[in-house]
Order: structure tokens, then sequence, then C-alpha cells
């Protein structure tokens, strides 16, 4: 509109300008008539710099302001039939009016060019004087022009529209992208983009019909409109994805509203969020937030993902860390409830490192972080890689211990193709054997339902490794996937263990979940057991397998290893005695041989 309006500001300022030169006559006032004309020539100048900063409802007062100096040249020029030409550019203004106004007040403003042509012209001072109609061929001709061109625009402006939304569609908001990238790269202001697809969508349509379908993007729609501002621009990208472009917004903005957006939809929806940087391109950015939402989907839909185009001072200190090898693993035994509790049968792996630049990030954070910045895949390989080679050395140092290691997958790297192959090569490099590795993924992960992370699980375990669901019971499934998923374990989250206290009964979930696993012929590790009274509970209930901060916290694994070897490879209270009550025997000849139990300490 800038660039359109302040053309005709020019073309009628330099059209005057020549006319008042060439055309004779001593009547009138030129000097009013090239006043005008120079007064649109600097305006219309100062709409193609600056026009692109003015609010939308400025520009009435330019339409305005133009048919009042057509006017006044109509008036005052000193020749009848060079006042008759200048008459024609009362089209002008018609034609901007429609190309950029709603109907009301195009019509308006069309409108007050007809009754000031009809008033100007038969009006005049000059020598001769016109009659009343003569301004009826230049109005019309306005009118007409007007009418025309608002009838084009709009439906060249339908076929940037969805019709079932009345948003833009995706031909209208590339073009809205790329003007917003332009605005943006003169004045300097942030502009983020967000890509939302519907969770599950095809559901609807496959079990409610079309029809349903249509009436949720429209519900969609409707809701969203009301949480937006006018500023910001919601469009169906196709199907049931939206795009929303936020001119002026920061990443973290963006991921705030489109939180607010997620939590609006009951069904879920998944989010991918970027921001866009100086000299990248529209089809750059939405690349960049389409791999955010695929990111988001793989990971478990329901979630916000950002692919951020800059790095935080956090994810560039991981990567560092990532490429020094800085990271740590720690281990947290997992016990067996039986024999007494205590005895060590596996440990789980979990990942310690501090940052300098977020002292106070969490485990769970920095995961966030490196899904997020693309180094999911080498942290993942970092830490399994670590965990197999300190397991193999637990496990030569006590051969009479079977020890299983658990290790946590993302669900973004088990959707990689050619993941089940990389866990494979390290096993062989470091030794650690495929029957004694355990991946944990949690329950929101595999409800992905990626094709390409159930055929990774399947094939793992084909080659002997064990799949556990990680924090059962707080995540989507149901007993049907259940029996159907690749497992092999199941860990309940540690809200279920919180709950047995000595005042109250133990929580009937628990039971359910021990029946369930025995029905599925399915372990179960009890995760988060902090009393000996859960840990009595949950013996009673039938659980076979514990962990957490009353048998052990995590460990370097050389303090793993002089734990087991102090308490003979039992951990927590029951650790510190033997468990048969024997005791190591010294020969005399300085060889410790074995206990009554077996154990044989290091020399």
């Amino acid at each position: 509109m800038a660039r359109t309006t302040g053309a005709f500001y020019v073309i009628g300022g330099l059209l005057g300008l020549l006319i008042i030169a060439v055309a004779p006559g001593e009547q009138g006032n030129p000097v009013v008539v090239s006043i005008a004309a120079v007064v649109a020539l600097v305006l219309g100048i100062t709409l193609l710099l600056w026009g692109t900063r003015l609010p939308h409802v400025v520009y009435h007062v330019y339409v305005a302001l133009a048919t009042v100096l057509v006017t006044v040249a109509v008036l005052e020029f000193p020749n009848t039939v060079g006042a008759l030409t200048l008459a024609t550019f009362y089209a002008f203004v018609a034609c901007d009016a429609a190309l950029f106004f709603a109907w009301p007040p195009a019509a308006a403003h069309i409108a007050f060019v007809v009754v000031t042509c009809l008033w100007a012209l038969p009006n005049r001072s000059v020598y001769p004087e016109l009659p009343w109609w003569s301004g009826l061929i230049p109005a019309g001709c306005a009118v007409g022009i007007g009418v025309v061109v608002g009838i084009l625009t709009r439906m060249a402006s339908e076929a940037d529209v969805d019709v079932l939304t009345g948003l833009l569609n995706r031909r209208g908001f590339d073009r809205a992208l790329n003007t917003a990238i332009q605005h943006a790269t003169r004045t300097g202001n942030g502009l983020a983009l967000v890509l939302v697809d519907l969770d599950r969508f095809q559901k609807i349509n496959d079990h409610l019909g079309h029809r349903a379908g249509d009436a949720v993007l429209q519900r969609v729609t409707a809701m969203w409109s009301k949480i937006i501002t006018p500023e910001q621009l919601l469009a169906r990208y196709g199907g049931d994805s939206f795009a929303l472009l936020l001119p002026g917004s920061t990443e973290q903005a963006a991921i705030l509203l489109t939180e607010k957006l997620r939590a609006a939809v009951a069904a879920g929806c998944s989010a991918g969020v970027t921001s866009w940087q100086q000299g990248e391109s529209g089809s750059l950015l939405v690349s960049r937030a389409d791999v955010g939402l695929y990111r988001a989907k793989q990971a478990g839909r329901n979630r916000t993902v950002l692919e951020s185009a800059r790095q935080l001072p956090l994810a560039a200190e991981l990567r560092d860390a990532i490429d020094r090898d800085a990271l740590d693993v720690h281990y947290q035994p997992i016990v067996s409830l039986s024999e007494g509790g205590g005895k060590a049968v596996g440990v789980e792996a979990l990942l310690r490192w501090s940052s300098s630049a977020q002292p106070e990030v969490t485990t769970e954070g920095l995961i966030r972080v490196a899904e997020e910045y693309d180094l999911i895949s080498d942290l993942d390989e970092l830490v399994l890689r670590k965990a197999c080679a300190d397991a193999a050395r637990l496990q030569s140092t006590f051969a009479q211990l079977a020890l299983t290691l658990n290790v946590n997958v993302s669900g973004l790297e088990l959707a990689e193709t050619g993941y089940a192959d990389r866990v494979s090569e390290i096993l062989a490099n470091t030794g650690w054997p495929a029957q004694q590795l355990v991946l944990e993924v949690t329950e929101s992960e595999l409800a992905a339902e990626s094709h390409t992370a159930i055929a990774n699980l399947h094939v793992l375990r084909d080659r002997g490794v064990r799949i556990a669901i990680d924090d059962f019971g707080t995540g989507y499934s149901s007993l049907s996937r259940l029996a159907t998923l690749p497992s092999d374990i199941l860990k309940v989250d540690q809200s279920f263990v919180a709950a047995i206290r000595s005042d109250s009964p133990a929580p009937p979930l628990l039971g359910v979940i021990a029946a369930l696993s025995s029905a599925l012929d399915l372990q179960v590790i009890a995760e988060g057991v902090e009393t000996e009274y859960q840990a009595a509970v949950l013996t009673e209930l039938g659980f076979a397998l514990a962990q957490g901060y009353h048998y052990s916290d995590s460990h370097s694994v050389n303090d793993l290893i002089a734990d087991l070897n102090r308490n003979q490879g039992r951990v927590g209270p029951s650790g510190t005695a033997n468990a048969l009550g024997a005791s190591d025997t010294d020969f005399g000849d300085g060889d410790a041989r074995p206990a009554s139990n077996g154990w044989v300490p290091l020399a």
C-alpha cells in the first residue's frame, strides 16, 4: 500500500507540474496548482521512504488528502481543458481506495470523490464556465474503475484465503511472510515463526468423518483467534497444520504463546518454533520450524520444540563438553527385593554434568536443550559408550554378579534410521553383552507410534537387548498397546511408590501393576524407594526389583566398585553385613578365599 499510494502521489505531482508548465491560460491561480503538485510529490516520496512504518489508519488521511489536492488543482487550473484533464486524477484515488480498504470505507472515499468532482468542475471561476453535468464522465469513470478494481482485488485475495477457516492459506501466508521479512530487514525488528500440527487428526477424519474434522478445525481457529493479537498472523498452512507469524517477537515469547495455544486444544498438538536471522529467506525459516515440528512429533507429540538458529550459551557449552568428552556418567544400583533385599543386580546410567553458563540446569533440562539444538544423537552415543565401558569394568571386577546396565534413550534418537546398528557397534567395541543391556524409553516416546522407532526396538530385542518402559503409569498408554509394544520391563514411576505410607493402605494401582506385569510376563522395577517400609510393602505385593535412595544414591564407577566390594555386592542398609552371617576367611597365607556366600573381595 505504501508503494502504490506513494507512486500515485508522485505520478500525480509530476504530471501536475508538467501540465502547469505547458498549458496556456492567464486565469486561475497557477501558483496554487503548483503548490498542490509539489505537496503531492513530497507526500509521495515520504510514503515510498517511510510508509511501511505508518499505521493503516493514516492511509485514510492520505487518500482523502489526495482528493482534496486534486479538487484544488481542478478549481484553480488556468485552462478549462487542463482542468478536465486533471479531473482524471480522481480515478487514482478511487483505484487506491478500492485496492486496500474494505468495501465500506472504500465506498466512502469513492463517494467523496464523486461529490467533489461534480462540485468542482461546474464551480470553476475560469472562463468558459462548465455546465453542471461536466463532472459526470470523470466521476463515473472513477466509480467504474473503483468497482472493477475492488472486485478483481477481492477475487485475487480469495485465492490467498482458506474457505473453511477464513484464515490465510499457504499461498497467502508465504506472501505475508516475505513481506514481514522485508520489513524486518529494514527495521531490524525480530520475527518468530511457529508451525503447529494437530495430533492424531487423521483418526478424527477416519472414524467420525470429514465433517467432524472440519468442525474441529473451525473450533481451533476460533479459540486461537481469541488468544493472538491483531498484529500476529495465523494461517491454515495445509490439512491440520497451522502457521503463526509473530512480528517483533523473540523465541522465548513465541514459546510462551505457543504453550497457551496448545493448552487451548484438548486433543493435543505439536509445535515447532524458530526465529528469523538477518539474510535468511522465508523458505529457510519455514523449513527450520518444520524440523522443530518433526522433532516434537518424534519425541512423543503434544509438545513444543525450539529449532533455533542461535545456540544458547548452555547449548554451546554442552557442544564443547561433548567434543571434549567432559561429561560424567554415574550409576544408581538396581537391587533384588528377595534374599533379604539389597543385592545389586543392575545399575542405571545417569548423566552428570555441571554447567558454568547455567549451574541450576537439571538433567531433564539438559536433555531438552540437547534435543532442541540437535545435540541429542552425540550425547546419547557418548553416554551409552561410557556406560558400556564402565559396566564391562564392573563385571570384570565382580565376576559373580550378573549385572544389567540400564541406559535411557531419547525418543528422537530412537526414531532415527540406523539407531539399532549404532547400538550394536558400541556393544561390539566395548565388549558389553547385548543380553545385559536394557534401554529405557518413556511411555510418551513409545506413544509417538513412529514406525522407525518401533522397528528399531524390534531389531534390538532380536539382538538380545531388553527394553524397559520408564515412568510407567504417567504417560499415554492403553492395555492393548502395552501388550503389543516391544518391551520386557516396566519401571513404575516414583510417584506411586511415594504414596506408600505407614498411616494408609498401599495404593491399589501398585497391586494392579504387579498383576499386570505377571500376566504379560514383564519384569517390574519400582523407582524412588526411600524407606524400609516402602521396600517391605513392595516385596509383599510381589515386586522383585527396586531402586532409590533407600539403597543408594548414584555414584561414579570407582565409588560404586568400592561400595560393592566393601558390602560384598549389596547396597543400602542390608549391605553392611553378610546376608548369610559369614565373614571372609584369611587362611594365613595372605590370600582371601571365597566366603560362604561366594563373594570374592578385591585384593
